[in-house]
C-alpha cells in the first residue's frame, strides 16, 4: 500500500495563470508560499518560508483562475508530482508540482475589487461539481445539511477547517 497525498495552507505567491490544452481542457497553475517558525538552538525565532507550484485542471482550474489573487489564502489538497524535461542547453530539469483536486479559499471578507467567491459561505471551490446532482464531495464542509444551506449565522462558521 502506498499515499501520495498533500495538504498545506499558505498564500497566493502570484495570480493564477490559465492555459488550455490542444484538447481544450484548462489547466491553471500558481505558487503557494507557507511558513514555518522555529527556534534555533540560540533560543532565537527563526522563519523559514516554502514554496509550491500548484496546478488544478478543468472547470475548478477555470474557478481558481477567476476568483483567486495573489496574497490569499488558501488550503490546497491533492498530490505531489515530479515532471522531467530538458532545457535548451540539452540538460534535464526536474520540477515538483502539487496536482490540486480540491483548492478552498481561507479568505474572510472579500478584498476591494474582488469578486465574491463561488461556493459555500467559506468561499470554497467545491470539487469539480457541475450540478448532476451526483452527490460527490460538494464544498467540503462538514454537516449533515445541503451544500446551499443559507448564509452563515456567525463569523465562526468561517473558521472550521476542511481537516
Amino acid at each position: 500500500m502506498s499515499l501520495n497525498k498533500c495538504m498545506i495552507i499558505g498564500n497566493l505567491g502570484r495570480d493564477p495563470e490559465m492555459r488550455y490544452t490542444p484538447s481544450g481542457q484548462a489547466v491553471t497553475q500558481f505558487s503557494v508560499a507557507t511558513n514555518r517558525n522555529f527556534r534555533d538552538p540560540q533560543g532565537e525565532w527563526q522563519s523559514e518560508t516554502e514554496w509550491f507550484r500548484v496546478v488544478v485542471w478543468g472547470d475548478q482550474g477555470e474557478r481558481v483562475a477567476e476568483y483567486l489573487r495573489k496574497g490569499h489564502k488558501v488550503y490546497v489538497e491533492g498530490r505531489l508530482q515530479t515532471r522531467q524535461w530538458e532545457d535548451q542547453s540539452g540538460n534535464k530539469r526536474y520540477t515538483t508540482e502539487l496536482i490540486a483536486n480540491r483548492v478552498q479559499s481561507l479568505e474572510r471578507r472579500d478584498r476591494e475589487g474582488d469578486p465574491p467567491f463561488p461556493g459555500d459561505a467559506a468561499g470554497g471551490y467545491p470539487d469539480d461539481s457541475s450540478g448532476s446532482g451526483s452527490g460527490g464531495s460538494g464544498s467540503g464542509r462538514g454537516g449533515s445539511g445541503s451544500s446551499t444551506s443559507g448564509p452563515s449565522s456567525s463569523a465562526e462558521d468561517f473558521d472550521d477547517l476542511p481537516f
